[in-house]
């Protein structure tokens, strides 16, 4: 199955803003496009709003949050939320693998979206209508918003996340057995340490006594510590102890020359003079010339397309 992810219509450059505009994000339509499958949503077209329509915006009322429109206060809240329902359960038979929200819409942004109130400044410490039934429907789907996707770091890790979907699905699809669990799990060690090294000792004690749990706790339990895991960006000192830690694996098979230049090379990017992918092709080649079969079976070698590596 090909990886869908689902997006705000407008940042594919489809005209459904409230004015007949879109906001096309290049990298969305350019980059990523290529290698997944969209599923476009716009709640409020797809509401029966139309395009053009008047402005939304969110209004708090003590506790109450409304969906109102700005000039005539007209309230969408429960036509939205009761569509909303709707189309996240359609939603959740798609099996996505992520999702992209529109930063700063009533509707789909996922946070520090303006709340207005009737008086004073509005405060930017709301979610979106849609956002918050889909992120309360589907807790372990990795979802950003664009905005936050221009940051290198966050860019990176949704893009891990998304591919690492995808093979989590494919995994428990149909009837799995614990020799394949205990695989996946070991060619994604490297990756998992990279980003919480507590989660993976956590993980291969729960992949250590998968033949003596239900299946279904098995499952849940390890799904929910994977995605979690990976929710927690690699911060460039734990990729560094992964990086050492193959480069010891090579250690006997490479001459001193190799050996210098492949630590120098990771002493460079911890000092953050040259990007991961720098050491990361090194140890790839290297692990290719040697045949070393336990790096060359860990996804965090190449977690996803090599083009959408920012080496980060």
């Amino acid at each position: 199955m090909g990886i869908r992810v689902g997006v705000s219509s407008c940042l594919l450059g489809e005209p459904v803003r409230f004015d007949g505009g879109h906001k096309r994000d290049r990298f969305l339509t350019d980059r990523l496009g290529p290698h997944v499958e969209w599923v476009p949503v716009c709640p409020e077209v797809e509401a029966g709003m139309g395009v053009p329509r008047p402005m939304l915006r969110l209004h708090q009322d003590g506790s109450v949050l409304r969906l109102l429109e700005v000039e005539s206060r007209r309230d969408h809240t429960r036509a939205m939320e009761r569509w909303a329902g709707r189309r996240v359960s359609a939603l959740r038979r798609l099996d996505l693998c992520g999702y992209v929200l529109k930063r700063g819409s009533p509707s789909c942004g996922m946070e520090r979206v303006k709340l207005y109130g009737d008086k004073g400044a509005p405060r930017r410490a709301g979610r979106g209508v849609y956002a918050a039934a889909l992120l309360q429907a589907l807790p372990w789907l990795p979802v950003e918003e664009e905005g936050r996707l221009s940051d290198p770091v966050l860019r990176e890790n949704f893009i891990e996340r998304v591919f690492a979907c995808r093979r989590l699905r494919d995994l428990f699809a149909g009837r799995w057995t614990p020799g394949r669990v205990v695989e996946f799990h070991a060619a994604h060690e490297l990756q998992l340490m990279a980003h919480s090294p507590q989660a993976c000792r956590e993980l291969g004690r729960l992949v250590g006594g998968v033949k003596d749990r239900p299946r279904a706790e098995f499952r849940r339990r390890y799904e929910a510590g994977f995605v979690t895991a990976l929710a927690k960006p690699a911060t460039p000192a734990r990729n560094t102890k992964v990086l050492q830690h193959m480069a010891g694996t090579l250690h006997r098979g490479l001459d001193p020359e190799d050996r210098a230049e492949l630590s120098g090379t990771i002493d460079e990017y911890r000092r953050g003079l040259v990007p991961l992918l720098v050491p990361l092709t090194l140890l790839r080649h290297h692990s290719r010339r040697m045949q070393v079969e336990y790096l060359l079976g860990q996804v965090y070698l190449e977690p996803h397309p090599r083009e959408l590596m920012l080496g980060v």
